[in-house]
């Protein structure tokens, strides 16, 4: 099937992709919160678990958000027509939030709610590193993808299904090869670790791009989609377990990793990204819900930004969730942690000067 790439008017809203969003961020909250439990002593119990199951079993929540860039921003007519305009809209997007929220969980945070003291040096090293705190890696990430946008779709768009997803296929399988090669060589006791930085931070993830590019049309029915959606579970069900029995499968410990760029992770990003818009095909939106959807979506960048200074401040508060062993603290904390942001999120788009960082 090939399809034009360009739009050519004002497409239907594609709530397929609205509900991929919602659900990676939550995901995304939820790795950042049970990833306390999961990496507290002690590492056994159902409650220890539970916080895996829920932790590693979202591992794909950041491929697929990369995805859904690609899917909405290399088939647009900006980025291929006017890609002058199309960097000065991202730069008024990115820029501004990159700087603050940089600048929040250095200074707010780092300083102000841990006490840390940080040296000239140190400082520059974090942002150098990008590890300034948890997320915000990917501002640098989508920075670095957004300015490839126009040449990757020049490349791409209007050439035919068969050579984006040839395109995809080759770059998500030698990003995946040149991740797992590290894992072979550990196991022969050679230590050959990827450095990122923000000047790298995107490169491993411009498959990722192109592939929700090429995905976008793809719609599985009847046996093939029944099929998939089941690859999809077992895939996450092993990953699961892969993890909490670390050393039981040494050949799956060479060459499936864990993190955002292993083999396991990228089929599984890859089989969310086509079930979950499959089955949207399936679902009828009432006006109402998706107002609500689209707003939770538009949201969803802001609740990726805040969600952390809103956990650490429960975290420093809470006993309990400082401690990170018991399971039930942990899950409110995860609850109040998304509703706050969403809440915080919501009211910021509201306020012309916050809406420029949210």
């Amino acid at each position: 099937m090939t399809t034009p790439a360009v739009i050519q008017g004002r497409a239907p809203r594609n709530y397929g992709l609205d509900i991929l969003r919602i659900v990676s961020i939550c995901g995304v909250v939820a790795i950042h919160v049970f990833g306390r439990r999961v990496g507290a002593e002690p590492k056994a119990g159902r409650g220890w678990w539970a916080a895996v199951a829920i932790d590693i079993g979202f591992i794909w929540v950041v491929p697929v958000f990369v995805m859904i860039s690609g899917a909405l921003l290399l088939g647009s007519r900006q980025v291929v027509q006017a890609p002058a305009a199309f960097y000065r809209k991202r730069a008024a997007r990115l820029v501004p939030a990159l700087i603050f929220w940089n600048a929040v969980y250095l200074v707010g945070v780092r300083i102000w709610m841990r006490h840390e003291h940080l040296t000239t040096g140190r400082v520059l090293q974090l942002l150098y590193d990008s590890s300034v705190f948890t997320q915000l890696y990917f501002l640098w990430l989508i920075l670095g993808l957004y300015a490839i946008a126009p040449l990757l779709a020049s490349f791409m768009v209007g050439k035919g299904d068969r050579r984006a997803m040839a395109t995809a296929g080759l770059l998500l399988a030698v990003t995946v090869l040149a991740f797992v090669v590290p894992g072979i060589l550990g196991h022969f006791g050679v230590s050959r670790p990827i450095p990122m930085n923000i000047f790298t931070y995107w490169l491993p993830y411009v498959g990722y791009f192109a592939a929700g590019y090429a995905l976008r049309h793809v719609r599985l029915k009847g046996m093939a989609l029944a099929g998939a959606a089941l690859a999809m579970a077992a895939l996450i069900v092993f990953t699961v377990w892969h993890f909490g029995h670390g050393g039981v499968l040494p050949v799956a410990d060479m060459l499936v990793s864990t993190s955002y760029l292993g083999a396991g992770v990228a089929m599984t990003a890859l089989g969310v990204f086509a079930v979950g818009l499959s089955l949207s095909e399936f679902i009828s939106v009432p006006r109402r819900v998706g107002t609500l959807l689209v707003a939770l979506s538009n949201a969803s960048f802001g609740v990726f930004l805040v969600h952390l200074v809103i956990f650490e401040a429960i975290r420093l508060h809470v006993p309990a969730v400082l401690g990170a062993k018991s399971f039930t603290a942990i899950a409110m904390a995860y609850l109040v942690t998304l509703a706050a942001s969403f809440a915080v999120s919501w009211l910021a788009s509201k306020v012309p000067l916050l809406r420029r960082v949210f």
